[in-house]
């Protein structure tokens, strides 16, 4: 890498702050850019970093000139399914009209480099498992219909401007760095393992949304993927795009899928706890299976996860659950 810096717009957020961390440790230079609506200043402790907002020029303006910037990481979304349902003006207006300010100066400093966080939910409702890059994209919820908008935007002003991006859409982020520097910290939090491991320490019911589904055991399953894994595979898609000047999409994930039952009998394991499992109605906005296939990322970017054990993503959560102040795990 060069001395010129790595842009991590949404830094501060969960994926955002362990791809940052990745990145210094491989000696990258970075700057997070973050409003820190959802993001923690805390969980950026290597690097710079700047408070701004996508929705306000000056701030995007204002980073562009201060730092010689050859790459830009955009991870800044609102990503909450069943809000979006609720809410999709405030998902268009924030995944996409913040993304056409940042692309929009971008192209004015000829930054013309930028890796998208993408997502699963740009899919829907699966016709075939595994799903490939080339599964239709029918998202059933604003969100996955609000980063898929971005996807086209980004092929658009590839076409006309030249802009080379890699599109990275992840399967289920879970875990945490395993020296419990930073974790996952939503607020509210709607990610299962977190939930169901939080039930465990506390002692009270978690939630499962959906009993009736066509599945082995009724419940939604997901592929699980470490975010330690999809920050790695943020640092090949730099290098893809420095080495090919090309744009692709890539899959994340790792091709093996859990129910939300088999999900809490190992958190169970994990936590030597029984927890304590509450029935409700299914959701709106969620598909039944999303399993993904990451051949082309293996093939192309020679991406592995080091993480593929869902017993051992969920202990990395625990672990770093465990070492937080406010814990009530002890």
């Amino acid at each position: 890498m060069t001395d010129k810096y790595v842009l991590v717009v949404g830094g501060a957020g969960y994926i955002g702050s362990h791809t940052t961390l990745h990145l210094n440790e491989m000696g990258y230079r970075t700057i997070v850019f973050d409003n820190l609506v959802s993001g923690h200043e805390s969980a950026v402790i290597l690097g710079d970093f700047v408070k701004g907002d996508l929705h306000v020029i000056s701030d995007i303006e204002a980073v562009f000139a201060q730092y010689d910037i050859a790459c830009v990481l955009h991870f800044a979304a609102y990503s909450y399914v069943g809000e979006s349902m609720a809410h999709p003006r405030k998902y268009y207006q924030n995944n996409v009209a913040g993304t056409l300010n940042l692309l929009d100066v971008m192209l004015r400093h000829n930054v013309l480099d930028i890796v998208f966080s993408s997502t699963c939910a740009t899919y829907g409702a699966p016709v075939q498992l595994p799903i490939t890059e080339s599964h239709p994209q029918l998202p059933i919820n604003p969100y996955g219909a609000s980063k898929l908008m971005v996807e086209r935007i980004l092929q658009d002003y590839g076409h006309a401007y030249g802009l080379r991006s890699v599109v990275l859409r992840y399967f289920n982020a879970a875990g945490a760095d395993p020296q419990c520097r930073i974790g996952e910290q939503h607020d509210p939090e709607t990610h299962l393992i977190p939930l169901v491991l939080e039930a465990a320490a506390r002692g009270t019911p978690i939630n499962v949304f959906g009993t009736d589904y066509d599945t082995s055991d009724g419940t939604c399953i997901r592929d699980y993927i470490h975010v330690n894994d999809l920050a790695a595979g943020h640092e090949l898609a730099i290098k893809y795009l420095s080495a090919t000047g090309q744009s692709a999409v890539f899959n994340l994930g790792n091709e093996h899928g859990f129910s939300v039952k088999e999900v809490i009998q190992i958190a169970e394991a994990v936590t030597g706890t029984s927890i304590d499992a509450r029935y409700c109605a299914r959701r709106a906005g969620d598909p039944a299976v999303l399993i993904a296939a990451a051949d082309l990322a293996k093939s192309e970017l020679g991406w592995r996860p080091a993480h593929c054990s869902l017993s051992e993503i969920i202990e990395t959560a625990w672990e770093w659950a465990s070492s937080r102040p406010t814990s009530p795990i002890q």
